[in-house]
């Protein structure tokens, strides 16, 4: 779904350098500057407004699986994501070198394997659960970058949590369940590569180029399915709103909130997206969770808030004492 994840959820507060977004490169956030009110306010309308959008896109596309698949719908969206992104940042690709172009392209192959990965689970096991476990990769970067005790007790909250997502019903799908823990390692794996873009590719020409190289490997892809499967102009629509709902709307956004939001408090509030993912899969989607479910989203995306609290309150300690 990213550039659909608009955040690294608990990796911003204990970084507090940059804030890396799948899909917006790497945004200044100032962790000393503290914005007003009005301009907070603002930020978290934002914030709230792209979460939605992201999770929107993401059940539009899913209307189209009847007809295309996920594996259209992804080329869709990220011919949709890479043309705007390409548009937007201008990267100068004839002036890269292979030092740029080698984590460019790993990010490119791990964005489009994520997203493929994540559209897959979510056409199997609902986009509620397939988000949830998917956003075990950004809490798992963050709590091993930690040696806090609190962590300890987040990880372990977590891995409960996913203990009971994965528990055995006679309709528990495993291939679907599989698919989303892979795209929660490719969004671990793309966290990094996209802090090592930002540090070598100026503004977001790193992240354009990988979305970029992304749409052209799905070029082919993309043709074969939807010649296989011809698209009706309402999956083709579903498929392009999922590419602007969840990559430009969410990359737009980060990069205004990013200017009126704390780094720690931007972390803290991209916990939320998974209680969104269900809700927006079961008013959109009609994919209902039993309430065992429910308390495991809430308990992750809680070790997710914690997490990012304890490393905000640990930040401006540290802050101070070098003051």
């Amino acid at each position: 779904m990213h550039f659909a994840y608009a955040g690294v959820g608990s990796m911003l507060a204990p970084m507090e350098t940059s804030v890396n977004t799948p899909g917006a490169g790497t945004a200044a956030a100032s962790p000393s500057a503290e914005p007003d009110g009005r301009a907070r306010l603002a930020g978290t309308a934002v914030m709230l407004g792209g979460g939605l959008s992201n999770q929107l896109g993401a059940s539009l596309g899913a209307l189209a699986f009847p007809v295309i698949g996920p594996v259209g719908v992804v080329a869709v969206r990220q011919w949709v994501a890479g043309a705007v992104l390409l548009a937007v940042g201008r990267p100068r690709l004839g002036a890269f070198t292979w030092s740029q172009w080698w984590p460019v392209l790993s990010m490119a192959l791990v964005f489009g394997t994520m997203n493929l990965t994540l559209y897959s689970a979510v056409d199997r096991i609902g986009l509620g659960l397939a988000v949830t476990l998917e956003f075990l990769g950004p809490l798992a970067v963050a709590l091993a970058a930690s040696r806090r005790w609190v962590d300890l007790v987040c990880a372990l909250v977590a891995g409960g949590a996913v203990a009971v997502l994965m528990r055995p019903q006679a309709s528990t799908d495993h291939a679907g369940i599989a698919l989303a823990l892979v795209a929660a390692a490719c969004w671990a794996a793309y966290i990094l590569l996209n802090r090592t873009v930002g540090r070598r590719v100026p503004g977001i020409g790193g992240s354009a180029a990988a979305a970029g190289v992304s749409a052209l490997v799905f070029a082919p892809v993309g043709a074969l399915v939807l010649i296989a499967h011809p698209p009706t102009p309402a999956a083709l629509a579903c498929a392009a709103a999922a590419g602007v709902l969840s990559s430009i709307v969410p990359f737009l956004g980060d990069l205004f909130a990013l200017r009126r939001v704390p780094a720690r408090y931007f972390g803290l509030f991209m916990s939320v997206h998974p209680v969104m993912a269900a809700l927006v899969g079961l008013a959109v989607l009609g994919q209902a969770l039993e309430w065992v479910d429910w308390a495991a989203v809430a308990a992750i995306v809680a070790a997710n808030a914690a997490s990012a609290l304890a490393a905000g309150r640990a930040g401006r300690r540290t802050r101070a004492a070098e003051g």
